[in-house]
């Protein structure tokens, strides 16, 4: 018997898993509002910065679980039937079909409470959210 790789020719879908890989692996999916607002801020940033979602979305410096030595990295292989991944899947078809307002303030950037970049005593403080802050 011969088999065949069938792969699907749907773009969105992929983009949609890659977005919610990556707001899980951020979130946790410990609630719908820490999801919401950094789905929005990855809409933000993206309109912002005239870079597409893909782009925003594989920015390591944006990005923690993205590193190799992250302990969140291991959550981006999270299984495709978790109820928090599922989740993440909604709230990203939203936003792609321009259903999710935006729930970050304009927010462009975010880091989880437990560090302080750089970068973030440049930018305006504007949200915090389940220990994620966001800035303009």
């Amino acid at each position: 018997m011969n088999l065949r790789l069938i792969k699907n020719p749907d773009e969105t879908k992929k983009l949609s898993y890659q977005i919610a890989r990556v707001v899980y692996a951020e979130t946790s999916a410990s609630s719908l509002t820490a999801v919401e607002a950094l789905v929005s801020m990855i809409n933000n940033a993206s309109r912002a910065s005239g870079r597409s979602f893909a782009q925003i979305i594989s920015d390591t410096d944006m990005f923690e679980s993205l590193n190799e030595t992250s302990v969140r990295h291991e959550m981006l292989s999270v299984p495709p039937l978790s109820r928090g991944f599922q989740m993440c899947l909604r709230v990203v078809g939203r936003m792609l079909m321009g259903g999710l307002p935006d729930m970050c303030r304009g927010a462009t950037r975010f880091h989880h409470g437990d560090v302080n970049p750089d970068w973030a005593r440049s930018r305006g403080y504007i949200l915090d959210i389940d220990e994620l802050l966001f800035y303009l």
